[in-house]
């Protein structure tokens, strides 16, 4: 088990999804400068009921974040150039005084690498056109069409689905699953 500082986000992020942040409250500043020194990550879960701003419940899986660039924004915050790394699960968390969230989680184990199956082929060639459209936060993302979990994070993050399913995606533990799931709504 490890001890992270939370972040709670209207979001799901996905491992090696891109996650850029526009951060302006004090408990989340310190929070960078903490990862920063300490060359840590942060975990982002998906909000289950509440506000970013202030308390919220959240949902048990979600995934680290690990910070690849920051820089002062013209309106004063700071900007934040994450990108996801690896899920886990909280078995117990805590508030501090500054609102901060500390989770102590348990490292899910990684995805095997499994080929996209005939059947969802189109997924993969659907990636390869519509991510270099979407430029922005996609253009520095290496592409892997070849792999289903790649495939099947990547289709979840762009895809109109509810946030709900969005996380469900996050916790199935089979790529070739996920992409079942996914494939109807490409």
């Amino acid at each position: 088990m490890s001890s992270i500082a939370l972040f709670p986000l209207n979001i799901v992020l996905f491992p090696d999804g891109p996650l850029p942040l526009r951060i302006f409250e004090t408990r989340y500043v310190d929070m960078v400068g903490r990862c920063m020194r300490e060359a840590e990550d942060f975990g982002v879960v998906l909000i289950r009921e509440g506000r970013e701003v202030g308390p919220a419940d959240f949902h048990e899986v979600g995934t680290s974040a690990q910070i690849l660039d920051f820089h002062q924004l013209s309106d004063g915050f700071l900007g934040l150039t994450c990108v996801g790394a690896r899920r886990f699960r909280i078995r117990s968390h805590t508030r501090q005084a500054d609102g901060l969230n500390l989770g102590e989680v348990e490292w899910l184990a990684l995805e095997p690498t499994v080929a996209v199956p005939e059947r969802h082929a189109r997924l993969s060639k659907l990636l390869q056109n519509v991510l270099p459209q979407l430029g922005g936060v996609y253009a520095d993302i290496r592409m892997r069409p070849d792999d289903a979990a790649w495939v099947g994070h990547r289709l979840a993050e762009i895809l109109p689905i509810p946030l709900s399913e969005k996380q469900s995606c996050l916790e199935f533990e089979d790529p070739v699953h996920r992409l079942d799931v996914l494939a109807p709504f490409a």
